[in-house]
Protein backbone atom coordinates (compact mmCIF):
# COMPACT_ATOMS: atom_id res chain seq x y z
CA UNK A 1 0.00 0.00 0.00
CA UNK A 2 1.74 3.37 -0.96
CA UNK A 3 1.67 5.59 2.15
CA UNK A 4 0.44 9.04 0.95
CA UNK A 5 -1.23 10.09 4.15
CA UNK A 6 0.08 10.80 7.76
CA UNK A 7 -0.90 8.23 9.84
CA UNK A 8 -1.35 10.55 12.86
CA UNK A 9 -2.16 14.10 12.09
CA UNK A 10 -2.96 16.77 13.97
CA UNK A 11 -7.25 16.93 14.80
CA UNK A 12 -9.55 19.64 16.50
CA UNK A 13 -13.15 20.02 15.82
CA UNK A 14 -14.45 23.66 15.36
CA UNK A 15 -18.10 24.55 16.51
CA UNK A 16 -18.95 27.05 13.83
CA UNK A 17 -22.48 27.63 14.58
CA UNK A 18 -25.03 25.65 16.28
CA UNK A 19 -25.34 22.23 14.56
CA UNK A 20 -22.07 23.23 12.47
CA UNK A 21 -19.08 21.56 12.57
CA UNK A 22 -15.48 21.56 10.83
CA UNK A 23 -12.92 19.15 11.35
CA UNK A 24 -9.09 20.36 11.12
CA UNK A 25 -6.36 18.29 10.03
CA UNK A 26 -2.96 19.61 9.69
CA UNK A 27 0.35 17.83 8.41
CA UNK A 28 -2.06 15.99 6.52
CA UNK A 29 -0.12 14.87 3.57
CA UNK A 30 3.84 12.57 3.95
CA UNK A 31 5.03 14.65 0.89
CA UNK A 32 2.62 17.46 -0.07
CA UNK A 33 5.57 18.97 -2.14
CA UNK A 34 5.26 15.92 -4.18
CA UNK A 35 1.77 16.77 -5.26
CA UNK A 36 2.45 20.57 -5.78
CA UNK A 37 5.37 19.44 -8.40
CA UNK A 38 2.82 17.07 -10.14
CA UNK A 39 0.24 19.41 -10.46
CA UNK A 40 3.22 22.18 -11.32
CA UNK A 41 4.18 19.82 -14.70
CA UNK A 42 0.34 19.30 -15.57
CA UNK A 43 -2.99 21.04 -17.44
CA UNK A 44 -5.69 22.35 -15.81
CA UNK A 45 -8.72 21.67 -17.48
CA UNK A 46 -11.96 24.25 -16.96
CA UNK A 47 -14.97 21.62 -15.00
CA UNK A 48 -17.67 20.78 -16.56
CA UNK A 49 -20.71 21.23 -14.82
CA UNK A 50 -20.22 23.83 -12.02
CA UNK A 51 -18.79 26.66 -11.16
CA UNK A 52 -15.85 26.18 -9.68
CA UNK A 53 -13.45 29.72 -10.51
CA UNK A 54 -10.52 28.00 -12.45
CA UNK A 55 -9.17 24.53 -13.26
CA UNK A 56 -9.19 20.80 -12.20
CA UNK A 57 -7.86 17.69 -12.87
CA UNK A 58 -8.65 14.36 -11.65
CA UNK A 59 -5.75 12.33 -9.45
CA UNK A 60 -5.42 8.28 -9.37
CA UNK A 61 -7.55 6.06 -7.60
CA UNK A 62 -5.11 4.95 -5.01
CA UNK A 63 -5.30 8.64 -4.01
CA UNK A 64 -8.83 8.90 -4.32
CA UNK A 65 -9.14 5.81 -2.07
CA UNK A 66 -6.57 7.33 0.87
CA UNK A 67 -8.36 10.21 1.05
CA UNK A 68 -11.84 8.58 1.15
CA UNK A 69 -10.12 6.40 4.21
CA UNK A 70 -8.81 9.63 5.94
CA UNK A 71 -12.39 11.24 5.54
CA UNK A 72 -14.35 8.53 7.18
CA UNK A 73 -11.75 8.13 9.92
CA UNK A 74 -12.13 11.32 11.20
CA UNK A 75 -15.26 12.72 10.08
CA UNK A 76 -17.86 9.61 10.70
CA UNK A 77 -17.61 11.16 14.85
CA UNK A 78 -18.27 14.94 14.77
CA UNK A 79 -20.29 14.86 11.53
CA UNK A 80 -22.56 12.19 12.67
CA UNK A 81 -22.20 9.78 9.81
CA UNK A 82 -23.34 6.14 9.24
CA UNK A 83 -21.67 5.33 5.53
CA UNK A 84 -20.06 7.00 2.68
CA UNK A 85 -21.35 5.87 -0.63
CA UNK A 86 -18.33 7.33 -2.81
CA UNK A 87 -15.37 10.06 -3.24
CA UNK A 88 -14.84 12.45 -5.92
CA UNK A 89 -11.69 13.95 -5.73
CA UNK A 90 -9.82 16.36 -8.03
CA UNK A 91 -7.02 18.78 -7.75
CA UNK A 92 -8.56 22.66 -8.14
CA UNK A 93 -6.72 25.83 -9.15
CA UNK A 94 -8.40 29.20 -8.51
CA UNK A 95 -7.14 31.47 -11.14
CA UNK A 96 -10.63 33.65 -12.57
CA UNK A 97 -9.64 37.37 -12.30
CA UNK A 98 -12.94 39.17 -10.55
CA UNK A 99 -13.88 40.77 -13.90
CA UNK A 100 -14.69 37.46 -15.61
CA UNK A 101 -16.75 36.10 -12.54
CA UNK A 102 -20.44 35.39 -13.26
CA UNK A 103 -22.92 36.72 -10.39
CA UNK A 104 -23.27 33.07 -9.00
CA UNK A 105 -19.79 33.26 -8.39
CA UNK A 106 -20.14 36.09 -6.17
CA UNK A 107 -21.92 34.84 -3.97
CA UNK A 108 -21.69 31.91 -1.45
CA UNK A 109 -22.82 28.36 -2.52
CA UNK A 110 -24.26 24.79 -0.95
CA UNK A 111 -22.53 22.05 -2.90
CA UNK A 112 -26.07 19.79 -3.03
CA UNK A 113 -28.81 19.24 -1.31
CA UNK A 114 -31.44 16.48 -1.61
CA UNK A 115 -34.68 18.37 0.21
CA UNK A 116 -36.48 14.72 0.51
CA UNK A 117 -33.80 13.12 1.63
CA UNK A 118 -32.79 15.17 5.46
CA UNK A 119 -30.58 12.07 6.09
CA UNK A 120 -28.29 12.55 3.20
CA UNK A 121 -25.40 14.56 3.69
CA UNK A 122 -22.83 15.49 0.90
CA UNK A 123 -19.72 16.78 2.73
CA UNK A 124 -16.95 18.06 1.34
CA UNK A 125 -12.95 18.50 2.12
CA UNK A 126 -10.19 21.18 1.31
CA UNK A 127 -6.85 20.41 1.20
CA UNK A 128 -4.50 23.66 1.14
CA UNK A 129 -1.34 22.96 -1.08
CA UNK A 130 0.17 26.55 -1.04
CA UNK A 131 2.25 28.58 2.04
CA UNK A 132 0.74 32.01 1.55
CA UNK A 133 -2.18 32.60 3.57
CA UNK A 134 -3.50 35.56 1.94
CA UNK A 135 -4.40 32.97 -0.75
CA UNK A 136 -7.46 32.39 1.38
CA UNK A 137 -8.92 29.80 3.27
CA UNK A 138 -12.66 28.98 3.64
CA UNK A 139 -15.92 31.10 4.83
CA UNK A 140 -18.85 29.64 6.35
CA UNK A 141 -22.10 31.32 6.21
CA UNK A 142 -25.73 31.31 7.56
CA UNK A 143 -28.61 33.44 5.40
CA UNK A 144 -29.64 36.83 6.76
CA UNK A 145 -32.94 37.19 4.73
CA UNK A 146 -35.91 34.48 4.57
CA UNK A 147 -35.70 31.62 2.41
CA UNK A 148 -37.59 32.94 -0.13
CA UNK A 149 -35.63 35.98 -1.03
CA UNK A 150 -32.20 33.51 -0.69
CA UNK A 151 -33.63 31.16 -3.45
CA UNK A 152 -35.02 34.18 -5.17
CA UNK A 153 -31.08 35.97 -4.73
CA UNK A 154 -29.82 32.70 -6.86
CA UNK A 155 -32.26 32.38 -9.58
CA UNK A 156 -31.61 36.30 -10.42
CA UNK A 157 -27.78 35.48 -10.19
CA UNK A 158 -28.17 32.63 -12.54
CA UNK A 159 -30.69 34.40 -14.86
CA UNK A 160 -29.60 37.96 -15.00
CA UNK A 161 -27.18 40.36 -16.76
CA UNK A 162 -24.20 40.93 -14.62
CA UNK A 163 -24.64 44.17 -14.73
CA UNK A 164 -28.35 43.97 -13.81
CA UNK A 165 -27.97 41.49 -11.18
CA UNK A 166 -25.48 44.24 -9.45
CA UNK A 167 -27.72 46.97 -9.92
CA UNK A 168 -31.00 44.75 -8.41
CA UNK A 169 -29.33 43.05 -5.28
CA UNK A 170 -27.20 46.04 -4.53
CA UNK A 171 -23.48 43.17 -4.93
CA UNK A 172 -20.56 44.21 -6.53
CA UNK A 173 -18.67 41.99 -8.90
CA UNK A 174 -16.34 40.10 -6.74
CA UNK A 175 -15.66 37.00 -4.96
CA UNK A 176 -17.81 36.11 -1.80
CA UNK A 177 -17.92 38.89 0.61
CA UNK A 178 -17.22 38.29 4.41
CA UNK A 179 -20.54 39.90 4.97
CA UNK A 180 -23.48 40.96 2.92
CA UNK A 181 -27.30 42.14 2.96
CA UNK A 182 -27.92 38.34 2.51
CA UNK A 183 -25.65 36.69 4.65
CA UNK A 184 -23.66 36.14 7.51
CA UNK A 185 -19.78 34.84 7.92
CA UNK A 186 -20.10 32.62 11.33
CA UNK A 187 -16.74 31.71 10.81
CA UNK A 188 -13.30 31.79 8.50
CA UNK A 189 -11.17 28.59 8.66
CA UNK A 190 -7.63 29.72 7.52
CA UNK A 191 -5.63 28.46 5.25
CA UNK A 192 -2.63 26.50 6.27
CA UNK A 193 0.08 24.67 4.29
CA UNK A 194 -0.88 20.77 4.10
CA UNK A 195 -4.23 21.60 6.12
CA UNK A 196 -7.40 19.50 5.34
CA UNK A 197 -10.96 20.95 6.54
CA UNK A 198 -13.98 18.48 6.33
CA UNK A 199 -17.73 19.56 6.79
CA UNK A 200 -21.06 19.24 5.48
CA UNK A 201 -21.00 20.95 2.12
CA UNK A 202 -24.63 21.53 1.89
CA UNK A 203 -23.77 24.42 4.27
CA UNK A 204 -23.18 27.91 2.49
CA UNK A 205 -19.45 28.05 1.81
CA UNK A 206 -16.75 29.89 -0.31
CA UNK A 207 -13.26 30.46 -0.31
CA UNK A 208 -12.44 32.88 1.63
CA UNK A 209 -10.24 34.95 -1.66
CA UNK A 210 -9.54 38.30 -0.46
CA UNK A 211 -6.62 39.18 -2.54
CA UNK A 212 -7.62 37.86 -6.00
CA UNK A 213 -4.29 39.79 -7.20
CA UNK A 214 -2.26 36.98 -5.61
CA UNK A 215 -4.37 33.91 -7.57
CA UNK A 216 -1.79 32.41 -10.52
CA UNK A 217 -2.10 29.98 -13.30
CA UNK A 218 1.54 28.47 -11.76
CA UNK A 219 0.27 25.54 -9.20
CA UNK A 220 3.86 25.92 -7.64
CA UNK A 221 2.58 29.44 -6.33
CA UNK A 222 -0.75 29.61 -6.65
CA UNK A 223 -3.98 28.80 -5.10
CA UNK A 224 -3.75 24.89 -5.16
CA UNK A 225 -6.34 22.61 -3.34
CA UNK A 226 -7.48 19.05 -3.44
CA UNK A 227 -11.45 19.04 -3.32
CA UNK A 228 -13.22 16.05 -1.99
CA UNK A 229 -17.16 15.07 -1.95
CA UNK A 230 -19.02 12.36 -0.17
CA UNK A 231 -22.37 11.15 -0.76
CA UNK A 232 -23.31 9.87 2.71
CA UNK A 233 -25.71 9.31 5.17
CA UNK A 234 -25.84 10.51 8.65
CA UNK A 235 -26.43 8.37 11.42
CA UNK A 236 -30.38 8.57 13.00
CA UNK A 237 -31.28 10.67 15.61
CA UNK A 238 -31.24 8.17 18.47
CA UNK A 239 -27.87 7.59 17.09
CA UNK A 240 -26.47 10.87 17.57
CA UNK A 241 -28.53 11.72 20.81
CA UNK A 242 -29.00 8.52 22.83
Amino acid sequence: MIRLFNPQPRVHVLELAPGLRCVVLDDVLLEPETLVSFAAGRRFEAPEGNLYPGGVMGLSAEFDLRLRDLFWQHARGPLGLRRCHAAYVRLSLATTPVDQLQPLQWLCHRDRIDEGAPEAMFAASVLYLFRNPELGGTRFFVPRRPAQEIAELFRDAQALPPADFSARHGIAPGYPAEESAYFRCVATVPAAWNRMIIYDGGGYHSAAIDRSDLLSDDAATGRLTVNGFFPCRRQSAAARHP
